[in-house]
């Protein structure tokens, strides 16, 4: 008995070693090496201290920034720990009066806007957790955030523009706006 002990002893301590310790601490000087923002959690500093992630969503509702996609998580906003979606389906009455909801709240901070609300304002993203927007959500908005501000809207415009990526590698996702850092660049330019 002991032969056959002995040697599934020895083979759990040896992959422990290797699978619990050995490739945890490569991968993670890997990544230190390689990636140090990403493997850092992409903090975003402003005067030496964090104010956020650049992976994760924060919740703005003040009408001088931008507004991110609805969170799923609850009961706090954006919690990474939370992460999951609304499981709500397109038939769900629940998701169809908060969608409404989210829409009445979009037409009563700017009146005057026209234009149907994107998609992206007014549902959470699969894990409820995304910083980004469409660039069509961000013009949605560009007119509330200019007058609330005493900007001119060609003048947000033009920072949305600088803070608009393209698609990964020119192929892969869709064009989009981090809330997060459109919204600091409106800090600095007033």
């Amino acid at each position: 008995m002991l032969a056959h002990l002995r040697p599934a002893l020895v083979l759990l301590l040896v992959l422990t070693g290797l699978t619990g310790f050995a490739y945890p601490l490569l991968s993670t000087a890997v990544a230190q090496a390689a990636f140090p923002h990403q493997a850092n959690g992409s903090l975003v500093l402003q005067g030496g201290r964090v104010v956020g992630s650049s992976l994760l969503g924060q919740p703005f509702n003040d009408p001088r920034y931008f507004w991110g996609r609805p969170s799923a998580t609850s009961p706090v906003p954006y919690a990474g720990q939370a992460s999951a979606g609304s499981n709500l389906g397109p038939t769900n009455p629940a998701l169809a009066e908060a969608v409404k909801a989210r829409i009445e709240a979009l037409r009563a901070a700017d009146p005057e806007a026209a234009a149907p609300v994107p998609v992206d304002l007014v549902t959470a993203s699969g894990s409820g957790l995304d910083p980004h927007i469409s660039p069509a959500a961000a013009e949605y908005q560009v007119r509330r955030v200019a007058r609330a501000r005493s900007l001119g809207d060609d003048e947000v415009r033009r920072l949305v523009a600088r803070h608009t990526e393209g698609r990964f590698l020119g192929l892969l996702g869709e064009p989009h706006v981090n809330v997060l850092l459109l919204n600091l660049a409106l800090d600095g330019a007033r």
